[in-house]
């Protein structure tokens, strides 16, 4: 969300935010990573200093994946709204206890 108005699908381009989504999730599958933050999922995309640009794009495709279930956004340690959060989050594929 931002300044008040919530983010729709057809902020970014079908294929780039497929892409994008599916490089979330194989990141946050990988042995270790319980929740990462969005510029911790930014670098290990872009290793570089390119990383920032990422950070919008990460954004919309974690409210996306959260709103189909593929992953949960967190906001202190507890599962956030996908429609409506603010501030520090991260990120994490939901449990299957």
């Amino acid at each position: 969300m931002r300044h008040g108005i919530g983010m729709t699908d057809s902020d970014s381009t079908p294929a780039s935010k497929s892409s994008l989504e599916n490089a979330m999730l194989d990141i946050l599958a990988r042995p270790g990573a319980k929740t990462l933050s969005p510029p911790e999922l930014a670098h290990a995309m872009s290793p570089g200093d390119d990383w920032h640009s990422l950070l919008v794009p990460i954004r919309k495709a974690a409210v996306a994946l959260a709103r189909s279930g593929r992953l949960v956004i967190y906001r202190k340690g507890k599962p956030a709204n996908p429609n409506d959060f603010r501030g520090v989050y991260r990120l994490g594929l939901p449990r299957h206890d």
